[in-house]
């Protein structure tokens, strides 16, 4: 028996999100019906939205769920009906770098999580009207009141933790947040250098605050998000728009160039200025993503005093460990993520869309 629910719908590429009638399919051996209470919308749906990935539409996207297990299949062992969940990426669990605690570097990552739009085995998550739609987005497709979600995408939290409060763990929180504790691991004393103020580099700065580096600079053209990243835990701020980025950041590092930078505009030129702002065996984290196929140009000798540049998908997160202790943080207020957040009512998608899109809101997350 399919399950009937309600979801946004995108019909093509730069469509808007339209409220529709679906059909979810029955739950597969490993796969869970979750009653959504939240979903974080992130700049990737938006991308895709776009038609700028090779998704298919008509499809219902949404990554980053938050909600309550109503069903499960029979070979579901970790959660059960009754259970809080935060919902994130998908994976194999078979591959090398999934046996290796790796599981953002699935062999069959894209796939699964961001092209597809279907199972592994080819079969669809959601219909309408007995038509497929492109579905199963991160193994979750969470602009929905419902979604039918692998068990490698659940991760149980504590039921005690608001769930609005922390739909955003699944993506954006946890990639700015693993780029420092998992890629840059900052040693006592040293620099770290976020280059954009959005909601994943505001959760870089966050998770900066939480390690020995005793310098953390952010780095963005609007002055109310630098002023929220001291808030934060920013030691220095430099606004793009009126400084020159190597000269502030040369002087606020004693030239001896940043430790660590965390790279998530997407813009290659902030890539180039960030690679040549580290000091020698400093490590630059690319987060942001632009178009596919995009270049940059580095100086190669600037590269040999041990510099490195690491790419990054979703913080390089064992999913299962990192989101709970990620959770019990935000619960104790050590990692104020409210302070990112603006909610708008599952109805109001467009209207999230584009506070997000003029930068009214950091991080909307929808309520159902």
């Amino acid at each position: 028996m399919s399950i009937p629910t309600r979801a946004a719908v995108v019909e093509s590429g730069g469509a808007p999100f339209t409220l529709a009638d679906v059909e979810l399919d029955e739950p597969g051996p490993r796969e869970a019906v979750v009653r959504m209470v939240a979903t974080g919308l992130c700049h990737t749906d938006l991308g895709v939205a776009s038609g700028g990935l090779p998704f298919p539409l008509p499809g219902v996207l949404g990554h980053e769920g938050a909600g309550v297990v109503e069903a499960v299949g029979p070979a579901v062992t970790g959660v059960a009906p009754g259970d809080h969940v935060v919902l994130s990426f998908t994976s194999c669990g078979a591959c090398r770098n999934c046996d290796g605690g790796h599981p953002a570097y699935c062999a069959t990552w894209l796939p699964l999580n961001l092209i597809g739009g279907r199972r592994a085995d080819g079969s669809s998550t959601i219909s309408r009207g007995g038509e497929p739609l492109g579905g199963h987005f991160f193994g979750q497709s969470s602009f929905a009141e419902r979604a039918l979600v692998d068990e490698r995408s659940l991760v149980k939290v504590d039921p005690e933790v608001p769930l609005t409060s922390i739909a955003p763990l699944g993506c954006g929180v946890q990639t700015g947040v693993g780029a420092v504790w998992n890629v840059l691991k900052p040693a006592t004393g040293s620099t770290v250098v976020v280059l954009g103020a959005g909601a994943v580099g505001l959760s870089a700065v966050m998770a900066a605050a939480l390690t020995p580096a005793t310098t953390v600079v952010a780095v963005d053209r609007v002055g109310e998000r630098l002023a929220l990243a001291r808030e934060l835990g920013a030691t220095h701020v430099v606004n793009a728009g009126d400084d020159d980025l190597g000269k502030a950041l040369a002087e606020i590092t004693g030239g001896q160039g940043a430790d660590g930078v965390v790279e998530t505009t997407g813009n290659v030129g902030v890539l180039r200025q960030g690679v040549d702002a580290l000091g020698a065996r400093g490590t630059l984290v690319v987060v942001g993503a632009p178009p596919f196929g995009t270049e940059v140009a580095l100086d190669v000798n600037g590269l040999l005093g041990g510099k490195r540049v690491v790419g990054l998908t979703l913080g390089d997160a064992e999913t299962q460990s990192f989101i709970p202790a990620l959770v019990r943080l935000v619960k104790e207020g050590r990692l104020p993520l409210h302070r990112l957040i603006s909610t708008y009512a599952f109805a109001d998608i467009d209207q999230a869309v584009r506070d997000m899109g003029t930068g009214k809101a950091i991080k909307p997350v929808l309520t159902f």
